[in-house]
């Protein structure tokens, strides 16, 4: 991908979890402010309906089906990013796995390693990944979605996922 006047004069906006949700509304309002938005989620029907609907809204993006657990990936975006625009000027993090419901006894295995994959350990790969990208914009911005689920009956796996999480995202935040 190449620059392109357009690409350095709009905002590019990156948003995980785009395709459902709160990442999906987000992603419609950045483009139709203007922002350039790059929209990554898991499931490409839903990517291309969210295209539809930021088009409609007079914006572009551009759509990344991926796993934010697949670290060459996440690292392939980077590498991307670096060769469009050489700068992310806002990631608003929204993507995250809320295992089912259960006693923290009764915790599945599987349930608590995916939360923890995409939650937390997304979480820090992708600051890895995006920071040398959000440093090089004049203006950057990084906003983690997080809720206050924590210590409620039955969201073990999740609540202690994002507090992981959240705990990687105040280091960055006091480092940066």
């Amino acid at each position: 991908m190449s620059n392109t006047a357009s690409d350095a004069a709009s905002p590019v906006t990156l948003i995980t979890g785009a395709a459902r949700g709160l990442g999906h509304a987000l992603a419609v309002a950045e483009a139709a402010r203007g922002a350039h938005v790059v929209a990554l989620a898991r499931t490409v029907g839903a990517l291309e309906e969210l295209d539809d609907a930021i088009r409609a809204a007079g914006g572009a993006a551009t759509l990344v089906p991926l796993d934010i657990t697949d670290d060459a990936g996440l690292s392939r975006l980077g590498a991307a990013l670096h060769a469009r625009w050489g700068r992310l000027d806002r990631w608003l993090h929204c993507a995250a796995h809320a295992a089912p419901c259960a006693p923290a006894s009764h915790a599945d295995e599987k349930d608590v390693d995916r939360s923890f994959a995409v939650n937390a350990r997304a979480t820090q790969r992708l600051i890895r990944v995006l920071d040398p990208l959000l440093r090089a914009s004049p203006a950057s911005q990084a906003v983690l979605m997080d809720d206050d689920r924590a210590g409620e009956a039955y969201f073990g796996a999740y609540a202690a996922s994002k507090a992981a999480a959240r705990a990687w995202w105040l280091a960055w935040a006091q480092e940066t």
